[in-house]
């Protein structure tokens, strides 16, 4: 077994951790600053964390443009990307001067959210509105602080393209969603073909 300690480096050409937990949802992210200027930035570091009321996240590494817009406005929406808008999504990760929009950059729609004011990219086929629940500054484990944040929201509208809903079931692999994985460039795909079910045993 390769064995580390994180603290004392890996030792390796890349780090493993964001290869092992993986491949991983992208987290992209639309927001408004107070006045009124759009953001888009995708967060490799995203998922869901409650059911009822449904509540996702994402961590940023730095106060970012997206942190200081959610924590100033309370609102931002989730945009699922998809292979067909993986390089488009790519293009939102650029690190621009405050005030260019990514929407612009990436050739993308911007289109009000129907609750929060944050807009939704209008080419992909799901949007999460979503209302800012808790900014937690992350933490080592003795306590110190790090400049890295996650933010929680909770989803108060979805949209979804009708196209992936059969008999009323949301079809992941319809989407195709594209996920995140280890290295400065690998994302991967899914296809129905890799499906498999398992029930979950009764409590007995």
């Amino acid at each position: 077994m390769y064995f580390y300690e994180p603290t004392k480096g890996h030792g390796l050409p890349h780090d493993p951790l964001n290869a092992i937990i993986g491949p991983r949802p992208i987290g992209w992210i639309a927001s408004l600053d107070v006045q009124g200027q759009r953001n888009l930035a995708p967060y490799s570091f995203f998922n869901c964390f409650n059911y009822r009321p449904p509540i996702i996240g994402f961590a940023s590494s730095g106060w970012k443009d997206s942190v200081r817009n959610i924590t100033e406005t309370k609102e931002f929406v989730w945009n699922l990307t998809t292979r067909d808008l993986a390089v488009r999504m790519n293009e939102t990760s650029a690190s621009l001067p405050h005030g260019e929009d990514e929407f612009t950059r990436a050739g993308l729609t911007p289109v009000a959210g129907r609750i929060v004011s944050a807009p939704r990219v209008a080419e992909s086929p799901v949007n999460f509105e979503c209302r800012l629940s808790q900014c937690i500054q992350l933490t080592t484990a003795d306590g110190s602080a790090i400049d890295t944040w996650l933010v929680l929201g909770e989803v108060v509208a979805v949209h979804i393209d009708e196209s992936l809903l059969e008999d009323g079931i949301y079809q992941t692999a319809k989407a195709q969603p594209v996920l995140r994985a280890g290295g400065p460039s690998a994302y991967y795909g899914i296809s129905e073909a890799q499906r498999f079910d398992l029930v979950r045993p009764d409590n007995r």
